[in-house]
């Protein structure tokens, strides 16, 4: 046998103390060593099971209950992924942190900044205006546009994953890491291009872990069902005989109802910003994302007025053929008058505070649906009304 010489013992040793050292692993041995030597571990995050990402609508359009992404197809530009989902291309971009002609991946998501509802769904009010007047500087040369037919609003596609902005200095490793996915499903479910690279600003859409029915139905068998007779472990009351007469009830009267409140319309004197556009009540407050604006019921017929100053940037309708009107504002506020009837003004026209410009509709109709937006944004319009 070949004697081993000295130089060659401690290398062998330390080969065999490795060997020894791996072999006693009770774990499954990771042949890219993650965290079995010492170094942080990223071995919980890529052994994670995900679901595959929901298929999106025709359009590319992915819905969950609190917002929307658009994923690209093949040769797509943003501002062809705008045109189809029907936002203006600069808020598209701007929200993505991209350019208008910016080249993407077939698959890659973009964070749209509002819902723009279902393929051919409802009328998307804030694309009206933002349209208009994006093709129209000044508000002045707007052109009326007949909307598609109203269909119901798309369903949520499943579970909502967590919608993570990518901050300076991140990887796609660290973000693995951070919510314990594997990078490949963080890749497929964002359409990441091979080298994996994100970019500053961009969101990104963290792949929604499996359940595993086996793993719950074993909890549940696990835990013991303990049955007791009836009435075991609780007290007998005593009764109210056996112990001293019950006080005297004394009895509250019942308080009326309070009248709805019915909130007059401003003067064109009044000091609040924007003067509430017809003398009622608000039926349905706003809420960001399910109704952009508040519904104010009045009586069929009664006159609908602009609440400020400004221009009539846009008239069109919606499927059932009832008026919108978009007035704007300066420090590029506007104004949205929606569900209306028999309009008394025409693009480009200005008006004054409190100018009527269209009356409510009649019947169980008789409200109007109004909106205030800085710029594209929807904003609770009751502060501007106080």
């Amino acid at each position: 046998m070949r004697a081993v010489s000295r130089t060659a013992m401690p290398r062998l040793l330390s080969a065999v103390a490795a060997l020894a050292v791996l072999a006693g692993c009770e774990q499954p041995l990771d042949y890219d060593l993650r965290g079995q030597i010492g170094g942080f571990s990223t071995t919980e995050a890529a052994q994670s099971a995900t679901a595959n990402r929901p298929a999106p609508d025709a359009r590319g359009v992915i819905t969950y209950p609190n917002y929307q992404v658009a994923v690209a197809r093949s040769g797509d530009r943003v501002s062809d992924v705008a045109s189809r989902v029907g936002l203006p291309v600069a808020e598209l971009a701007r929200y993505n942190g991209l350019e208008p002609d910016t080249v993407l991946r077939a698959g890659e998501v973009l964070a749209l900044p509002r819902s723009v509802g279902s393929a051919g769904g409802s009328v998307d009010i804030a694309a009206v205006a933002g349209s208009a007047i994006e093709a129209a500087p000044g508000g002045s040369q707007v052109q009326t546009t007949p909307l598609e037919p109203a269909k119901p609003a798309s369903t949520p596609s499943g579970p909502e994953p967590v919608r993570h902005k990518v901050k300076r200095g991140e990887t796609v490793y660290t973000i693995s890491r951070l919510y314990q996915v594997p990078v490949e499903a963080l890749a497929e479910w964002n359409g990441l291009g091979p080298d994996f690279a994100v970019r500053e600003g961009q969101y990104l859409l963290i792949p929604v872990k499996q359940q595993s029915a086996s793993a719950n139905s074993s909890a549940a068998a696990a835990t013991p069902v303990v049955v007791t007779q009836p009435g075991q472990g609780s007290p007998t009351p005593t009764p109210p005989s056996a112990t001293q007469p019950l006080p005297d009830e004394k009895v509250a009267p019942l308080k009326t109802p309070e009248p709805a409140v019915t909130t007059a319309a401003p003067t064109s004197s009044s000091k609040s910003a924007l003067a509430l556009p017809v003398s009622g009540k608000i039926i349905r407050p706003y809420q960001k994302g399910k109704n952009e604006g508040i519904d104010i019921a009045g009586t069929p017929g009664s006159p609908v007025s602009a609440a400020e100053a400004g221009t009539v940037a846009a008239i069109t309708a919606d499927a059932d053929k009832v008026p919108i009107i978009v007035i704007k504002h300066s420090k590029d506020l506007l104004t949205v008058y929606a569900n209306v009837d028999s309009i008394t003004v025409k693009k480009g026209d200005r008006v004054k505070r409190g100018q009527k410009i269209a009356s409510l509709r009649g019947g169980n109709k008789a409200y109007v649906h109004f909106e205030v937006r800085k710029g594209f944004d929807s904003v609770d319009p009751q502060p501007y009304l106080k």
